[in-house]
């Protein structure tokens, strides 16, 4: 909330409430938004609920086509069968197809409201999921899970009040929150916008980690960026982890695998990513180029990392070949030889560069009548979407290890009881 005083706007900060008067807040918040639930199907759709007690169940919100999933689950794989086998099958899509249930991460419930792509992750996953193509405000029961995974959208937070769970238009927030509380997981993992960090002088971030703390969690968030961990992209985000407290399990956030430092690979390149696909690169999107999209350069060389993916065909990236771009001006370029010499990215080309694998499908909703654009449009938007799946692979690690460990421990207790009642008789 800005202050009323003359000259530039202040963020005013919230009060400095203790760790209940936070949690009393959101829980008359929470209260208040799921008495207002009419529209309730979920006792029935819970009843489908596939839990796998040999395996973390896991709840994704704001699932999209499935990047933050597919990196979680390739993670838990590793964990479970060897890193280099797991990198190895991914390649492919049926030798991945053979192996991918071995995944220490076993997805059980998934939520989004856009049609495309929720198709899209129906494709590529393998259906034990129970998938709700509908508005979060509307859910009213969520399963009870072990992991909880999502990026919530922030579209009220451009200005921290006194609670940023009082403006409406974090409903989106809210509603994550209530799932945690409801599902009542070992962790969580939420990733945003760089610009969440800044917000209000800080003050947004400082907030919703209250708010999670409140929900029973130690509460850690860091920026990372995507191309640290070899994915041809220059992409910052932030990761918001919540461990539930006394548990026994630190998250630490992994450490850069690329780079220039002692012993990091280097920074993979556009060339490495797609340079195999000038020949062959697919539909791409095509149309005239706005002053907007003119305002700065898009256009990076062959031996850097692309441009953050937009969700969105008309702002695209340009592909490397072709002459560099040229500022003639304060937010002016121009595109030398004319656009014919400067295509955007094709849609394989922007799944490669969020490391999506070459079997991964996209959805276009299939419809006869919209134009190409329009088709292609709706895939950019789900890539753009996505978190990269090595990513999402590096930031899964840690969990995933530890997982893979409490798991052991749990097989061997077992079997000690087994033993024990056996001996008994």
């Amino acid at each position: 909330m800005k202050l009323n005083e003359r000259g530039r706007g202040k963020f005013k900060p919230a009060p400095d409430y203790s760790v209940d008067d936070v949690r009393n807040v959101l829980l008359e918040k929470i209260t208040e938004e799921t008495s207002s639930i009419i529209d309730d199907d979920d006792i029935d759709i819970l009843e489908h609920i596939s839990y796998n007690r040999k395996k973390f169940n896991v709840i994704s919100l704001f699932s999209g086509c499935g990047g933050l999933d597919l990196g979680f689950e390739l993670s838990g794989l590793a964990a479970a069968i060897g890193e280099e086998k797991a990198m190895e099958a991914f390649k492919d899509k049926e030798a991945y197809a053979k192996l991918r249930d071995q995944s220490v991460f076993h997805t059980i419930y998934t939520n989004d409201i856009f049609k495309e792509a929720e198709e899209s992750y129906k494709m590529n996953f393998s259906g034990s999921a129970v998938q709700q193509l509908k508005d979060i405000r509307k859910v009213k029961h969520f399963p009870k899970a072990d992991l909880i995974l999502g990026g919530f959208p922030c579209p009220g937070f451009s200005e921290a009040g006194p609670r940023l769970i009082d403006d409406e238009r974090n409903f989106l927030y809210i509603h994550f929150i209530r799932c945690i509380m409801q599902a009542q997981p070992d962790v969580f993992v939420a990733e945003n916008v760089k610009g969440m960090l800044t917000l209000g002088k800080g003050e947004v971030i400082r907030q919703i980690s209250e708010d999670f703390a409140s929900a029973g969690y130690d509460v850690q968030y860091k920026l990372l960026n995507a191309r640290d961990y070899g994915v041809p992209q220059l992409r910052e985000r932030v990761f918001i982890v919540g461990t539930k407290k006394g548990l026994n399990f630190k998250y630490d956030y992994p450490a850069p695998t690329h780079g220039t430092g002692l012993g990091q690979a280097p920074y993979v390149t556009l060339e490495q990513a797609i340079g195999d696909l000038r020949d062959n690169p697919g539909p791409y999107f095509t149309g005239s180029h706005s002053s907007i999209y003119l305002s700065r350069n898009r256009k990076k060389c062959w031996n850097e990392q692309s441009f953050t993916i937009q969700a969105s065909g008309r702002q695209a990236p340009l592909h490397p070949d072709g002459p560099p771009m040229e500022k003639i001006g304060t937010d002016a370029w121009i595109l030398p030889g004319g656009p014919d010499q400067h295509r955007r990215l094709s849609v394989r080309e922007i799944a490669r560069i969020q490391t999506f694998p070459d079997w991964f499908q996209f959805s276009d909703g299939g419809s006869q009548t919209a134009s190409e654009n329009n088709r292609l449009d709706k895939q950019y938007k789900q890539i753009g979407n996505a978190v990269p799946v090595l990513l999402a692979k590096a930031v899964a690690g840690p969990i995933a290890k530890w997982v893979a460990g409490e798991l052991k421990k749990r097989q061997e207790d077992k079997s000690r009881e087994d033993h024990m009642q056996i001996s008994l008789f």
